[in-house]
């Protein structure tokens, strides 16, 4: 069943077609990566299912409901959040209040009830803190709950943005280079958070990465984009066997150790 279908996607930006015709379908629970070269087009293609830019035509559905028009806080609230390639965390507050930002579409107390400090507002405030903090425990960082953003390790502020991700209470999570910068023991830590969160929170996971071995690992279909145009799709091994792929991005020895 699918959760996510893109028909024809286009970007242009003035004459320079960023995204050209883009079909892809995302079944629900799957775990689906989009790989190509710098320059392919993936952002512009996240950019777009996130509401960040229109496209020039085309449809993007969830669960069948166009999504294409709506802003960004309103795809967030339809049920897709995503991380981004540079890390975009509030780094002068603390970790805790990070993922709370995640919150602030489903908490119901307005800008007049907060002043007033009425009771309810109290009260989703303190359950909105024991969910931050649930969060934390489940990507590990419940330790630094209380330290400023900016003082965390570069791994420790990828996973801060997934919890954030996830406090939007996500039915699709897209993950923009999830693994960029981390050492070997943190994509390994995040290959296994990303397999829990599609089993235990009942997600559907997109993710954008350079990481071949991760990628392969992980991925049960990929998308190929190369200047802007899909150029394959299909399992691990349909994508690491095609000529087209291999040519364009992956290079005869990736191809053979990937």
């Amino acid at each position: 069943m699918s959760i996510l279908t893109v028909k024809n996607l286009t970007k242009q930006f003035g004459g320079l077609v960023a995204n050209s015709n883009i079909d892809m379908e995302v079944q629900k629970g799957s775990i689906t990566a989009v790989i190509g070269p710098n320059g392919a087009g993936k952002t512009t293609f996240f950019n777009m299912v996130t509401g960040v830019y229109q496209p020039t035509s085309g449809e993007i559905l969830l669960n069948n409901e166009s999504i294409v028009g709506l802003k960004p806080h309103q795809v967030t609230k339809k049920g897709i959040a995503r991380t981004f390639q540079n890390i975009r965390l509030f780094g002068a507050i603390t970790v805790l209040e990070n993922v709370m930002v995640g919150m602030h579409n489903h908490l119901r107390g307005g800008l007049f009830s907060t002043v007033l400090s009425l009771p309810r507002v109290r009260k989703e405030e303190k359950e909105a803190r024991r969910e931050a903090y649930r969060l934390l425990e489940y990507v590990g960082l419940e330790s630094f709950y209380n330290e400023e953003a900016s003082s965390l390790p570069y791994g420790a502020q990828r996973k801060l943005e997934i919890a954030r991700a996830l406090a939007t209470k996500p039915k699709v999570l897209l993950l923009d280079e999830p693994a960029a910068g981390m050492n070997p023991k943190e994509t390994s830590e995040l290959t296994k958070l990303i397999y829990n969160m599609r089993e235990e929170l009942d997600l559907t996971i997109v993710l954008i990465e350079h990481d071949m071995k991760l990628v392969m690992e992980i991925s049960e279909h990929i998308v190929v984009l190369d200047h802007g145009e899909k150029i394959a799709e299909g399992t691990p091994d349909d994508i690491r066997n095609n000529e087209k792929v291999i040519e364009a991005y992956l290079g005869k020895g990736a191809a053979t150790t990937a």
